[in-house]
This record gives C-alpha cells, sequence and structure tokens, in this order.
C-alpha cells in the first residue's frame, strides 16, 4: 500500500519536542562516535532511516556489537546486542537528562562500555546532557508525522543516487543538525572551509568539506520557519546564487546559501517525488554546469535491467 507524503506539524506546535529529540539524538550518536573506527566527511557517526525510526547501525564495542534504534512508531528506545541481549524503555515526555540516565544505564546492564562529550554540538544554548532538565518534550503523534516525512523523503533521495557514478555520500541523518543529507563530490579538493558551526571545532566542518561537493537534503525540525528541502554547493560557484533552479517553489536563501523547497510544495503537488526529484537534480546541474565538473565522467544511465 503506498503510503502518503504526510502533512507535518507546524514549528511552533512541536518545538519543544524537537529540541528535546535533538539531544536524544545527539546523545546515541556520540556514542556511535566514540566506539566506531572514522570514515571520511563524518559519514561514520550518521544514523539511518528506518521502516520504525531512525538507527546508529551496528556499532563495535570490543569484540561485542550493537545498535541503538529510535522506534517512533512504538515509541521505545532499543539497544540490541550481538551477544543476544536486549533492552528498551519508553520514549516519552522526559528531560534530556532522565535519557541520558536511563541509555548510559540500559548500555551498564548490557555490559556496553561507552563515554562521550557530554554537551551538544552545532547548537548555541549547548547545556550539557546529564544537566539538562531544561527540554522534556514529546509529541508523540508530531515525531510519528515527523519520521513519516523522513521515510518518504529519504525513499526518493536514494533514487537520486542513481546514476551518480563519482564519489557520493550514502543518505544518511546527521544528528548534529537534525536533518537528512546526500552529497555528491566532483572528485577535485576545495578551499578550506571556515568553520564557524556554534559548539563544534572547525576541523569538524573543514573535513566535511575538504573535496567539492554539491549536497541536498531535508530540514524537518523547527525554527526555519517551515520544513523544507535544501541544496547547496561547496564552494559555491560564480552565478549560483543568481541562477533559477526547478521547480517554480525553489528559492535562494541567502543567508543560508541554500536553495530551499518548502516540503509543503512536495506534499502538496500531484506527484511529490518527481517535485522532489527534479529540484535535486535541477540543483545538481546548476552546481555541476557552473562549477565546471566533468559530467560525462561522473555520470551515467541507469542499465534498463534494473528497471524489470
Amino acid at each position: 500500500m503506498k503510503q502518503a507524503w504526510p502533512e507535518l506539524p507546524r514549528p511552533e506546535e512541536w518545538q519543544e519536542s524537537y529540541v528535546t529529540l535533538h539531544m536524544w539524538l545527539q546523545i546515541a550518536g556520540k556514542i556511535r562516535l566514540m566506539l566506531s573506527p572514522w570514515q571520511n566527511h563524518s559519514w561514520g557517526v550518521a544514523m539511518y532511516v528506518t521502516p520504525r525510526g531512525l538507527t546508529t547501525s551496528p556499532i563495535p564495542c570490543g569484540n561485542l556489537v550493537f545498535e541503538i534504534g529510535f522506534d517512533f512508531i512504538a515509541h521505545r528506545l532499543r539497544v540490541t546486542a550481538s551477544d543476544g541481549q536486549a533492552g528498551e524503555f519508553a520514549l516519552q515526555p522526559m528531560s534530556v537528562a532522565a535519557f541520558h540516565h536511563q541509555l548510559f544505564a540500559l548500555l551498564d546492564a548490557l555490559g556496553i562500555e561507552a563515554r562521550i562529550h557530554g554537551r551538544p554540538v552545532e547548537v548555541v544554548e549547548a547545556i550539557p546532557f546529564a544537566d539538562d532538565d531544561v527540554h522534556a518534550g514529546y509529541d508523540a503523534d508530531a515525531v510519528r508525522r515527523v519520521h513519516a516525512a523522513l521515510l518518504q523523503a529519504d525513499r526518493v533521495f536514494r533514487r537520486f543516487r542513481e546514476g551518480f557514478v563519482g564519489k557520493m555520500s550514502p543518505v544518511h541523518f546527521f544528528w548534529g543538525a537534525f536533518d537528512l543529507a546526500a552529497t555528491r563530490f566532483s572528485g577535485r579538493t576545495a578551499p578550506l572551509h571556515p568553520g564557524g558551526a556554534p559548539n563544534c571545532a572547525d576541523w569538524v566542518m573543514q573535513e566535511a568539506y575538504s573535496h567539492e561537493l554539491a549536497s541536498a537534503g531535508f530540514w524537518p525540525g523547527a525554527g526555519l520557519g517551515e520544513a523544507a528541502f535544501y541544496a547547496y554547493a561547496w564552494p559555491e560557484p560564480a552565478g549560483y546564487a543568481e541562477a533559477r533552479i526547478r521547480p517554480d517553489a525553489a528559492y535562494y536563501h541567502g543567508e543560508l546559501r541554500e536553495y530551499l523547497l518548502p516540503y509543503e510544495a512536495v506534499r502538496s503537488a500531484r506527484d511529490p517525488d518527481a517535485v522532489l526529484l527534479e529540484f535535486l537534480e535541477s540543483s545538481y546541474a546548476l552546481a555541476a554546469d557552473l562549477g565546471g565538473w566533468d559530467r560525462a565522467a561522473l555520470e551515467r544511465p541507469v542499465p534498463s535491467r534494473l528497471r524489470h
């Protein structure tokens, strides 16, 4: 049965839940960061969309392998380990500090030793997790709808990966900024990025943007004014901001230096998949053409046999 693109809550309707969930995801993501082998562009710290929520994917811990999963349908946090052990607790209104305590208590009970840098990143208000009794919201219906939107976006972004044979990231969820992302690379190195993300070391951004890229993603969070798809290039080529891309609802945001496409313009379209793919392909083509990418070497048609 085909699932519809869900109507999302207005930002003000789930602001507190968004901030709280953002911090919960950062705690789990930092556990993966501390225990997993490093991958270029921080790809080894990201999470992935699942049919029921988000997952860290398998995390090594000595000879043990475990996974932290957020189930946004049953609203449970689950930890499963390769030795057969598992544990879980309910996702419900609770403070960031309480979530931090419950998760590490569960890991301890399963014999998993994990330590993290206990302060959030990429946010201005960086209250240490263990001390954050301020943020404690969890609107289960809002979270369920946001997950349903992430599922649809993830599905279309995976189609966008077709036909590009150059270096490209997985479709993954970055808990630092609370966004789904997919990035294509030209193969050339890029100028040193200035950094500047709040409460984040400059070297992290410099590593992420070490090579010329065209990135696209989906940001469902509160704060921007509305959920939106985005696209940008690094370094931004001359003429990029003044160009027009498709569809007509897309526009260039001068402060963010990104093209944005409101989520609602996709959801309400007759063919949401086609509208989103048009935005992804159009924004990539603009960055690649203005940036002088070798598109003939980086792209090829998808074999027709894969369409049957």
